[in-house]
This record gives structure tokens, sequence and C-alpha cells, in this order.
């Protein structure tokens, strides 16, 4: 791995910088990181956020100054063993009701690929995928890395409205989306877990490092957890 890099961008912000390439490991790196700096670093950091290949720090001047802070994330990242926090991710599995009632681009995506429904179905559910990103929406968490089989890039006109809980795959990501939304994702299928809740701690039920896969389930299974088909696509 690349030696991190530290560095002040404002007066109360901090960036770890870990490398310059999107890769899942890279991605439980930094979600071990996080916890890590939320556990030894607790005291003045108002909020620790990470994205593909750093960590943003908002930190409290009245309580720690940037030289206190830079050293104990030096003192941190020294000490830190990538192999034995990256054992401790979590694995979530989230059920997927996989049909052309939830799922528009299903039947286009497998014979873009030469493959049956059933085939693309198998390929998204046996691989294990790696939570790289929370955002754009709270609760959306950008999946790496899709089986080069399956993978579509975004639709070039985005639909004006995705129902929630659908699943889609853009390029080598995968995703489910929280909330009703705009979007361009090749629509594969619905969730009917709910990945926001504020009135929840924690909120979502996943954090950047965590491992996710995706298990198939019926109809009358997708409705007892409260999916609903045929959505109106706009």
């Amino acid at each position: 791995m690349k030696s991190p890099i530290i560095k002040r961008v404002s007066e109360t912000h901090a960036m770890i910088y870990i490398g310059d390439t999107i890769a899942p490991e890279r991605a439980s790196l930094i979600g071990s990181l996080c916890e890590k700096i939320h556990l030894e670093v607790a005291d003045g950091i108002i909020e620790v956020v990470p994205s593909y290949t750093s960590i943003m720090i908002e930190f409290n001047l009245l309580k720690i100054s940037y030289a206190t802070l830079e050293a104990s994330l030096i003192e941190l990242l020294g000490s830190f063993e990538q192999k034995s926090q990256k054992s401790q991710a979590r694995i979530i599995e989230l059920p997927v009701y996989y049909h052309a009632d939830v799922a528009p681009d299903l039947r286009t995506l497998a014979e873009a690929k030469n493959l049956s429904v059933q085939q693309v179905i198998d390929i998204h559910c046996q691989t294990l995928y790696t939570v790289c990103a929370i955002g754009f929406s709270p609760g959306f968490a950008f999946l790496g890395s899709v089986d080069d089989r399956i993978v579509m890039p975004r639709h070039a006109s985005p639909r004006l409205k995705i129902p929630a809980g659908s699943v889609g795959i853009a390029d080598r990501q995968t995703a489910v989306y929280p909330d009703d939304s705009p979007g361009g994702w090749q629509i594969i299928g619905n969730c009917p877990s709910t990945l926001f809740n504020p009135e929840k701690e924690p909120m979502m039920p996943f954090s950047v490092g965590d491992t996710v896969r995706f298990k198939s389930v019926s109809l009358e299974e997708f409705t007892r957890q409260g999916g609903q088909t045929c959505p109106d696509w706009k």
C-alpha cells in the first residue's frame, strides 16, 4: 500500500489520502481506519467522512489543535495493520427480487451479454461486494466490483424516477437506491430492505469497508418483507 498522506485542507478539516486508485481492498482499509480514528482520536473529532481513496476529518479547534491531531494520526497510521482490520469487516446479506415487474433492464442486460436472465441473477448473487463509498443520498452504497460478465454502462438519459429499493448496475459498480430518485443505472431487481432510517442508530446497515452479498428471493418473500411490484417507471 502506498504510504498515506495527511494534509490540512482548511482551518478545521484534514484529509488522509490513501492511494489514487479505486479498489475494494482499499475500501476495506479506509473503513477500518475510520473506525480506528473514532476510537483512538475521538476527543475533538466532529466527523469522519470516508470516500474511495481518502478520509476527511472535521475537528474542533477548541478541543484539539491541528498539530496534535496530525501527530495522533501519524501514530495511528504507523501502527495500523490492514490484514487484521480487514478480517473484521461485516457481511450484510440483502434480499432481491429479480423480475421484469421491478427490473426493466434485466432482460436487456442479459441479451446484451449473451446470457440468460437466470445467469445474470446467479452472477450478481455469487459475487461478494465491498462498500467502497456512501452517497449521493443517505444509504446509497457504491458496491464494487461487478463481475466482468455483467458490466454495463449507465443509461445515456437518466430516468426521472427510480423507485426505492431498485438494484442497479453502472459499469463495475452495483447499488441499491434507498429512496425514490432520478437515476441512470441499469435496474435488474428490487430490494425490500430499508437502507436508511434517521430514527434508528445506526441509520444505515453498512459502513465503508463492509461486505455485501445479494440473495435472490421469491415474489412471496419479497412482498412479505414489504416490497412492491409494478412500479410507475418514468
